[in-house]
């Protein structure tokens, strides 16, 4: 049988958790970024001391394959330093200009910190691969149509 139609274990009855995957992309981060990692090893340490507290094995080896991820992801954090540029870089805050006149907001950031409902995108994604190198009133192309470089900081 092939290993996609396998459950994979969720470590309640005994089995292993599958290990969360690093990605294989430099882990570039903004100073918000590794911030935002500190925080989440400091969060895991408090959950996996009350999960020893009260005996909880599934939850330990939960927060355990948890703290290895963001332990990974500090240690290999690069912290990319915020510069004023005239092109888009990683750290950039760009605005583009839609035809019928309506702007979006993006921020170029780490895999780690990517949120797109709140306009952080990473510097892996499609659209910010577009964007790095433009400059204020550059044209780019996206599948839904043609956008302007109407911002940049």
């Amino acid at each position: 049988m092939s290993r996609a139609f396998v459950k994979e274990g969720d470590g309640a009855e005994g089995e292993p958790l599958a290990e969360l995957q690093v990605s294989l992309h430099r882990n570039l981060v903004t100073a918000e970024g590794v911030v935002q990692i500190e925080a989440q090893v400091e969060r895991l340490r408090g959950e996996l001391s009350a999960a020893r507290s009260a005996d909880d094995r599934p939850a330990i080896q939960r927060i355990q394959r948890d703290l290895r991820y963001w332990n990974e992801r500090l240690r290999t954090a690069e912290v990319v330093a915020a510069v004023a540029s005239d092109v888009v870089r990683f750290g950039s805050t760009v605005t583009l200009e839609k035809k019928d006149g309506r702007r979006v907001e993006y921020r170029i950031v780490g895999e780690d910190e990517a949120d797109p409902a709140h306009g952080r995108i990473s510097y892996v994604a499609p659209i910010a691969k577009l964007l790095i190198g433009a400059s204020e009133g550059d044209a780019i192309a996206l599948p839904d149509g043609e956008v302007t470089v109407s911002g940049l900081r």
